[in-house]
């Protein structure tokens, strides 16, 4: 069984010449011809090079491994029961799926608080990110949740303001952070502001706490859908110099003469920024946590990617040893604004391998009476049946799901919509639900009754996109968990699933579905 796609795919807009007849292993036609233009990515390399080692076209797309995992959470399903509700009263009559409470608290004090249990880990200054900015920081504040400001954001704002270093004034971080606090409600939901090497060097922090009134910060160890640090692509000669006279590694060298002579005369149209990778050490992340708390920070959160088992334990050891408020792991295979294709396909621990092996750290320092932070679960959750599992995998630990991509695509899609009614060029599979923002988004009669009329005719459609797609997350959560009794977060447990391999029972710890409450079935069948 191939597990993977080679030299061709969507993501590097490419494909094989005999797409029928594909050597498996190279991925290479079977025949591969002299004089074939290069379609593939072989052939688009020859040409190319570095170029096409990232998914394109940069700037309007996310990007996620096509890659199909031994196993993955579609090989673990839910379990349901027709006896007593837990969280509620065993009434038919009140133990109704809307009655079910999806809010969730957390933090060293449980002081966070979110409608939905869910949070956008991390999108940061790829363009993508900062053309629907609006919607996800909108969308996210009214459904109250939670949303991260990923790395980078300062340092690539061309009109931030730097004095010896260290930023003291920004345009797009502000907007970032206002945009949300502008419309949070009733303390619902937070804004997260993280850093990586640079963004620690330029101070990003202490102006997010002591001038943005931020209270959330998170550090960054990494991401699923790389093990090197962040990128972008530069279409401007200037931003690129600039951003080199930062600090950041650019390639080629901006200032080159030769470089400078080649992107003008168009040898090639694209910089790369590159970030630094991190070098994690105990001393240093608990001096940085302690001096974090010391500036002004409430909340500290960290996230880490998809790297050997050693570096997970690592990464909760010091959450736990340093009691930080929440720890986001991030499974292999994407999502991403910009990572190297092959690297997001081929390297780290898949999510429901690295999810199982944090269920079983916590669990141990648990069993030891050592602090657990809250757990926060990513990797490719997009509906709400894929939330159930991984809460419920990782329950009790776990308290939320990250999710990137889907959230970007709903506000992408609300905002793509909201532009064709201003045009009057609704598409047809749009138009049967009518032709106004009242009639095609379901939830805004609600929203207009909640915020007022003056508030919802301000309301960027990606905003409201956003908020539909999670109002939908949330009465499909609460559907699923009335099925299994379970009324509020706080039920959720890992006897609420079970595997239906016995693979994934061995990767998980999960009771093989055939197994499942045997020693019950003895006592009910032999009663």
């Amino acid at each position: 069984m191939t597990l993977s796609r080679v030299n061709s795919s969507a993501a590097t807009l490419t494909k094989n010449r005999t797409e029928g007849s594909v050597t498996p292993l190279s991925g290479m036609c079977v025949t591969c011809v002299d004089g074939c233009i290069g379609m593939c990515e072989i052939g688009k390399s020859a040409f190319r090079g570095h170029e096409v080692i990232y998914p394109q076209p940069f700037g309007v797309i996310t990007t996620a491994a096509e890659k199909d995992y031994p196993v993955d959470y579609s090989h673990l399903s839910i379990m349901g029961g027709v006896v007593g509700a837990q969280g509620i009263e065993p009434d038919s009559d009140k133990a109704i799926f809307p009655a079910v409470d999806l809010e969730v608290r957390f933090g060293r004090d449980g002081g966070l608080k979110f409608r939905y249990p869910w949070i956008i880990p991390g999108i940061g200054s790829t363009d993508v990110a900062r053309n629907n900015w609006e919607g996800l920081a909108i969308g996210s504040a009214v459904a109250g949740t939670g949303l991260t400001i990923g790395e980078n954001v300062s340092g690539m704002d061309p009109k931030a303001v730097m004095k010896n270093g260290r930023v003291v004034d920004t345009v797009d971080l502000k907007r970032r952070v206002q945009l949300f606090k502008e419309h949070q409600r009733d303390g619902y939901g937070a804004i997260v502001v993280q850093t990586n090497v640079e963004g620690t060097r330029f101070g990003e922090h202490e102006y997010a706490i002591n001038t943005l009134g931020v209270e959330c910060v998170e550090l960054k160890w990494g991401q699923g859908a790389k093990n090197i640090g962040g990128e972008v692509k530069i279409r401007d000669l200037a931003k690129a110099q600039m951003l080199y006279d930062r600090g950041y590694v650019v390639l080629p060298n901006p200032t080159d003469p030769a470089v400078v002579k080649a992107f003008k005369a168009g040898a090639f149209k694209e910089f790369e920024r590159h970030s630094r990778v991190g070098m994690v050490s105990e001393e240093e992340f608990a001096t940085r946590v302690e001096y974090l708390r010391n500036v002004g920070a409430k909340y500290i959160f960290l996230k880490t990617g998809a790297y050997r088992p050693a570096a997970l334990a690592q990464a909760l050891a010091y959450a736990s040893r340093y009691e930080l408020d929440l720890l986001t792991v991030d499974g292999a295979g994407g999502g991403t604004g910009m990572s190297p294709w092959r690297m997001m396909n081929e390297w780290g621990v898949p999510p429901l391998e690295l999810h199982s092996l944090l269920y079983q750290y916590a669990a141990r320092l648990a069993a030891k009476g050592k602090y657990v932070p809250a757990l926060a679960l990513a990797g490719g959750f997009t509906f709400e049946d894929q939330i159930f599992k991984g809460l419920s995998l990782g329950a009790p630990f776990v308290k939320l799901i990250g999710m990137a991509r889907s959230p970007l695509a709903a506000a992408m899609v609300g905002k793509t919509i909201g532009r064709a009614i201003d045009a009057g060029e609704v598409p047809v599979y749009v138009e049967r639900f009518g032709r106004t923002k009242e009639e095609i988004f379901v939830t805004a009669h609600v929203l207009r009754e909640e915020l007022g009329e003056e508030e919802f005719e301000k309301l960027p459609a990606g905003a409201i996109g956003l908020y539909t797609y999670y109002e939908r997350l949330g009465q499909g959560l609460r559907q699923l968990m009335a099925g299994s009794r379970k009324f509020s977060m706080e039920f959720l447990s890992r006897d609420d699933l079970a595997a239906l391999t016995r693979d994934a029972a061995d990767v998980t710890g999960l009771p093989y579905v055939m197994d499942v409450d045997s020693p019950l079935i003895e006592d009910i069948l032999d009663a």
